[in-house]
């Protein structure tokens, strides 16, 4: 006897048993094949089939149905098992169905994403072009204001320069390597004295105004006789005469730090000293103008 054939002639018998067994309790009859459709739709419900397979889920709910209607009634184990095996071919078609709609939502829903994270890309592409756009307006902008500021200064600084070169015109300034170099001769002192005279304090002022016109620039004022008389009186005089000359333009609002001051004596004289022409080319007091922001190089 083989196993096919053992199962064949069981299966009958054990229906018969359950049958009669059924025949004699309340309990409504089942089958293995309703046990497992009624998990089947178990796990169904647990999962999304109803979600995604609406119509195919009410069909599995309806075919089950009848099956336990039919258990429930007893009825015959055949007719209940082709009920429950038709109800488990529902709710695979179910499941089946909702496998594949979900995998279609989710692939929508990936492509959506996609989407969304392309047009964010674009969007914050735009906004990065829109702020360098604005950045780059600013820029020229300020290049502009500040081509503006420099042809204003340059325009300015010319304007100074040929104010500054007209004053010094009027001052007799001569240029030399060290810089504008202007002289007080001798009459503009008070003989053998250290006192302006009124001529003397009006080229004084007419310094000042440079001077205050020009803040960048500095003077060293510098003194010098004839050789008569001492050598140490000269020295001392011609000190005297350029510290003169810098007390004039601190009373005319000139810091003191902006000017300084050397006595030569008789040394660096211009004339001979033979004659008293020369003599008074040599009583002078040379004033030394800085170019801008530059010192004033020593007398060699």
């Amino acid at each position: 006897m083989n196993k096919t054939f053992t199962q064949k002639a069981v299966t009958p018998l054990v229906l018969s048993m359950v049958l009669a067994l059924s025949a004699c309790s309340s309990t409504p009859v089942t089958t293995s094949t309703l046990d497992q459709a009624r998990s089947d739709y178990t796990a169904a419900q647990n999962s999304s089939v109803a979600q995604y397979a609406p119509n195919e889920f009410k069909a599995a709910t309806e075919a089950l149905n009848a099956a336990n209607t039919a258990a429930s009634n007893r009825e015959d184990l055949t007719k209940i098992d082709q009920l429950a095996s038709l109800a488990k071919t529902k709710i695979a078609t179910a499941q089946e169905v909702a496998r594949t709609k979900q995998a279609e939502a989710n692939l929508a829903s990936s492509a959506q994403e996609r989407e969304k994270i392309r047009l964010q890309a674009r969007t914050a592409e735009a906004e990065a072009a829109r702020r360098n756009a604005e950045q780059a307006q600013r820029d020229a902008e300020a290049a502009k204001a500040q081509a503006e500021q420099a042809t204003a200064a340059t325009r300015d600084a010319q304007a100074q320069a040929s104010a500054l070169a007209a004053q010094l015109a009027e001052l007799k300034a001569k240029q030399t390597e060290r810089g504008m170099v202007v002289t007080l001769g001798d009459v503009l002192f008070n003989t053998d004295q250290a006192v302006l005279t009124s001529s003397g304090m009006a080229t004084v002022q007419k310094l000042a105004n440079i001077l205050r016109d020009n803040p960048d620039r500095t003077v060293l004022v510098e003194g010098f006789t004839d050789s008569t008389g001492s050598t140490a009186h000269n020295l001392e005089l011609s000190q005297r005469r350029a510290e003169a000359v810098r007390a004039a333009l601190a009373q005319m609002g000139i810091e003191r730090s902006r000017v300084d001051t050397r006595g030569y004596g008789e040394a660096y004289p211009v004339a001979s000293n033979n004659s008293a022409g020369d003599r008074q080319l040599n009583r002078r007091v040379e004033i030394v103008l800085s170019e801008a922001g530059k010192p004033i190089q020593a007398r060699r």
